[in-house]
């Protein structure tokens, strides 16, 4: 770990000389509750907190710098803030969070009560996820990535002699910004209207694998593009309810249809670049309605939503290859023309039909309707050659209905029950399974005898099932028709959970126990997944040891464990493999206040270890294991607050984070590691941050509601 240098902690030194002396200066406290804005002459009171922070990062990473900011080694300045401007007929307020960091959010409200109201708002938020990556790639193009000059190729990667000279580092990161902009107008006292238009583009590099036949390349893949969403909404509130219609509409623009990439293997003639398709424009339109009713008698109310939908997509195809020395037929057509239509409808009622009880009955119906044509092409093998075999592509399309009932009655004051029915059923086109129900049923009981103790038992089992699976149709996908997918086999569930609750109101001590387990059996899969278990326990202890400080401890374990099977020679189970995930956290914090009538002081501390065995069982091979999957994480954060003042207040921060990973399929997998293979030798986590700062508050104007 790199320690602060010596500038940056000059840096430092003199932020917080600087932030004194501005405080000092203002030690004569002034009342700016009446404070007037020339720019501003409906205002009559003004509230603002505005406060200013710098540190220094101690290294780079990409694991807690991912959506966090703090993704670089150096010094850093941070503004955050939110201040309100109210006047006789309007209202102004902002909020700004990490100003000056990569994780920037600022927002702008305003309005007049009972009239209208309007929103301005950024957002932006990196994405990081590695920063030990290495390339031969370069990037020709928004589209396209080239190999160097020099570069000479060979069959497999041992041969590549020109590899370690040019490498180069490029991270995989990517950064999405938003905007939006959002108003409100109340046409009379039951009728709103709104209207909002959100702005979302991403930009950055992927990793994405190209492949030639028995070979392959990680390609550090650019992508650049933008989702438009427009919402339309009217609203009428009546006395017992209120009933919306709403439209919805969200179009997906991308910059670059196609990656091409040149391959650095020794191919045949005429496929010495591959390409393939990028993620297509689309939209998708929807219009709903919504409400709900309140009916007096009963304590009833009944909600229901009505929407329906249409996406599109008509992207042009790209040709069959790019490799010119092939002859292949033309396409079917020049793009998919993609239609799809969605229906969705929602209605609930909830009522108390006696004092000591309610009921709710909930229903809900999907349907996904898919009028995409279906044409037969031709397939083109690795850009190497044509294939005798043509396929169809399958549109797919779905009906799921849900219904559910639950109810609660207390039997008497300190016991309560509750239970509940579901039931859900699927209807598919083109997949191994066409019709599958689900049914769940489960109990509850909750009892409170006295003040101090809370127990809380849940229990339950639910049974999926299905009409067939088609194996004629598994083999037409090339599946193994013993094959059996997870979400689309027979399964029995079994669950079960308990919490409880103690609170010592004397000592002050309260204490929460919370436990929770699972089981699945698959029992009619031969291939595929055959059982899965998932026990979880947690507890709590929090203690106020005064008014001033208290204290918390926590703690949780999870294990999951599944068993598959599958085959090696596209027949009968030949191998089995046994998965056990174990995962403990436990935490520690502090809290102070009021020390000295000045300082404020947290302490948080946690750490988390995960582990991950892989067990498998071969007929030829026997008994063997993939290398454990470890995890080690620590996390501690300490602050202490000086109240200079009234108005005024200093932080000083530390925060230091460690992460130890350990993953097989990165560990020591060098670029040429693999002979078919070319990577980017991206190396699993291993990173130590140490954070520390200093910030300065100010309040000026009335206290914010």
């Amino acid at each position: 770990m790199h320690g602060l240098s010596s500038s940056t902690l000059a840096k430092l030194l003199t932020l917080a000389l600087g932030v004194f002396a501005v405080q000092a200066a203002h030690s004569q406290q002034v009342d700016t509750s009446e404070w007037s804005c020339e720019f501003c002459p409906f205002a009559t009171g003004t509230h603002a907190d505005l406060s200013i922070g710098a540190g220094s990062v101690s290294d780079d990473s990409a694991y807690f710098g991912d959506a966090s900011g703090y993704s670089e080694e150096g010094a850093f300045v941070a503004i955050d803030g939110d201040g309100s401007i109210t006047g006789d007929t309007h209202q102004l307020s902002w909020h700004v969070e990490d100003l000056g960091l990569d994780s920037r959010y600022a927002e702008l409200r305003g309005g007049r009560q009972g009239t209208f109201g309007y929103e301005v708002a950024y957002r932006q938020l990196p994405h990081h996820r590695y920063f030990t990556s290495d390339t031969i790639f370069r990037q020709a193009s928004n589209d396209s990535l080239s190999l160097p000059a020099a570069w000479v190729k060979a069959p497999l990667t041992s041969g590549f002699t020109e590899l370690d000279a040019n490498l180069m580092r490029r991270n995989i990161e990517s950064e999405r910004q938003t905007w939006l902009l959002g108003g409100e107008y109340l046409a009379s006292g039951r009728i709103a209207v709104s209207a909002s238009l959100r702005r979302e583009e991403r930009d950055g590099v992927d990793l994405i694998s190209g492949s030639y036949f028995t070979q392959s390349s990680h390609l550090p893949g650019p992508f650049d593009y933008v989702t438009d969403i427009g919402e339309l909404g009217v609203r009428y509130s009546g006395d017992n309810g209120f009933i919306a219609l709403d439209y919805y509409l969200s179009q997906f623009d991308n910059n670059s249809d196609s990656l091409t990439w040149e391959s650095p293997f020794t191919t045949v003639p005429g496929a010495e670049f591959g390409r393939l398709a990028r993620a297509p424009d689309n939209d998708f339109m929807q219009l709903s309605l919504s409400g709900n009713y309140r009916f007096a008698s009963y304590s009833t109310v009944v909600a229901y939503s009505l929407a329906a939908g249409r996406m599109q997509q008509d992207a042009n195809f790209l040709p069959y290859t790019i490799n010119g020395n092939l002859s292949a037929a033309p396409l079917p057509r020049s793009n998919l023309d993609a239609d799809v239509d969605t229906r969705n409808v929602a209605l609930s009622l909830t009522s108390r039909i006696i004092d000591k009880g309610r009921v709710k009955v909930s229903y809900r119906f999907d349907e996904r309707d898919s009028n995409t044509a279906q044409d037969m092409w031709t397939r083109i093998i690795a850009d190497s050659f044509v294939s005798v075999e043509s396929e169809t592509n399958i549109p797919y399309s779905f009906e799921r209905a849900a219904f559910s009932l639950s109810g609660e009655y207390r039997l008497f004051d300190s016991l309560r029950v509750s239970g509940g029915y579901d039931r859900k059923e699927v209807d598919r086109d083109f997949q191994e399974v066409a019709e599958q129900t689900e049914d769940s049923g489960w109990g509850r009981l909750r009892w409170q005898p006295n003040p101090v103790i809370q127990l809380s038992v849940r229990g339950g089992a639910s049974e999926r099932d299905i009409d067939r699976y088609n194996e004629d149709f598994a083999v037409m996908l090339g599946q193994n028709p013993l094959l059996r997918k997870y979400h689309l086999a027979y399964r029995y569930r079994r669950f079960g959970e308990l919490t409880i609750a103690v609170a010592l109101p004397e000592v002050p001590v309260s204490l929460t126990f919370k436990g929770s387990y699972a089981d699945d059996e698959y029992s009619q899969s031969r291939l595929g997944l055959l059982d899965g278990d998932d026990l979880q326990l947690a507890a709590d202890l929090s203690w106020s040891i005064d008014d001033n400080k208290s204290l918390y401890l926590t703690g949780s374990y999870q294990n999951l464990e599944s068993l598959q099977a599958g085959s090696e020679q596209f027949d009968l189970p030949d191998w089995r493999a046994t998965n056990r995930d174990d995962f403990y956290t436990y935490g520690a914090g502090f809290r102070a206040q009021n020390i000295a009538d000045r300082f404020d002081f947290e302490f948080d501390y946690l750490r988390s270890d995960g582990t991950s065995e892989i067990l498998l069982t071969t007929a030829t091979a026997g008994i063997s294991a993939f290398p454990d999957l470890e995890s080690t994480l620590d996390y501690l954060r300490a602050r202490l607050t000086w109240q200079r003042s009234e108005r005024s207040k200093f932080d000083f921060s530390l925060r230091y984070q460690r992460l130890e990973s350990e993953d097989w399929a990165l560990q020591n997998v060098e670029p040429a590691t693999i002979p078919e293979v070319l990577t980017l030798g991206a190396d699993p986590y291993d990173d130590d941050l140490l954070i520390v700062g200093v910030g300065f508050r100010y309040s000026i104007g009335g206290t914010s509601d």
